[in-house]
């Protein structure tokens, strides 16, 4: 089955639009275009091709925003969160290639009702933060990362969760995100690249769809330089919170 027998130019057009939304979020905050593709998408799409069409998209769209600051600072992010990237690295590839025999909602749940509880607590003012990183915390957020990522595209909700509770600067936010998602996306192209779900036909669907991914993104990065580090942390546990109201959602009722 190719791409322009799968789709109507009615489902071109919303998968376009869907695609350009979830670029402007991640261009504000950094995170999220996994969660709100893959929601859009597995409207029109079978599940597999909505989980291609995340991929490529999300693969750019970090690398741009890992190398925003420059190689140098990717590179200091890289080696300062080297327990959580290969801990999620790990847990990646192992539940990728569970995809098609596992109940991703397990997951989903395992991880949407503590988000939701951080993220409304923080909002609230009864949050909790973490004077310094703590190598133990990082590695379990690294396995529910990497864990549910492999799953179902999405790791944000908990990364964001810790990095948020370490309060981290805006600047230095962004490109953290940038690249423990962009090397989570590396991952997950080779994993799902064995696992089937990247194919010829996926693939091209996938590439298609980066450019409104980065105009989108584009668009996004124009409005977070202009929020403060107070607006930009309310901001981002709001669409924390509704990403794990939606990862809840999917969890109980597909």
């Amino acid at each position: 089955m190719s791409i322009l027998d799968l789709l109507s130019l009615q489902d071109w057009v919303l998968a376009v639009v869907i695609v350009l939304l979830a670029g402007c979020i991640k261009g504000m905050v950094g995170f999220a275009m996994p969660m709100i593709s893959i929601s859009g998408l597995s409207m029109v799409l079978p599940p597999d091709w909505a989980l291609a069409g995340l991929i490529m998209p999300t693969l750019v769209t970090n690398g741009m925003q890992a190398l925003r600051q420059g190689t140098s600072a990717a590179m200091a992010s890289v080696k300062r969160f080297r327990v959580f990237l290969i801990v999620g690295f790990v847990f990646l590839l192992v539940s990728a290639q569970l995809v098609t025999q596992v109940a991703p909602e397990t997951f989903l749940l395992m991880i949407a009702v503590p988000v939701v509880l951080f993220a409304g607590m923080q909002l609230l003012g009864l949050g909790f933060t973490l004077s310094r990183q703590s190598l133990p915390v990082e590695a379990c957020v690294g396995a529910v990362a990497g864990a549910v990522g492999g799953m179902s595209g999405v790791w944000g909700p908990p990364t964001v969760a810790y990095l948020t509770a370490l309060n981290t600067e805006k600047r230095d936010q962004m490109r953290i995100q940038g690249v423990i998602y962009g090397l989570g996306a590396l991952g997950l192209v080779g994993a799902h690249l064995v696992s089937g779900i990247l194919r010829a036909e996926t693939i091209l669907f996938s590439c298609f769809l980066v450019v409104p991914a980065v105009f989108g993104m584009w668009l996004g990065g124009l409005a977070q330089d202009r929020i403060d580090q107070v607006m930009f942390r309310k901001i981002t546990l709001l669409v924390l919170l509704v990403a794990g109201l939606n990862l809840l959602r999917r969890a109980l009722v597909g």
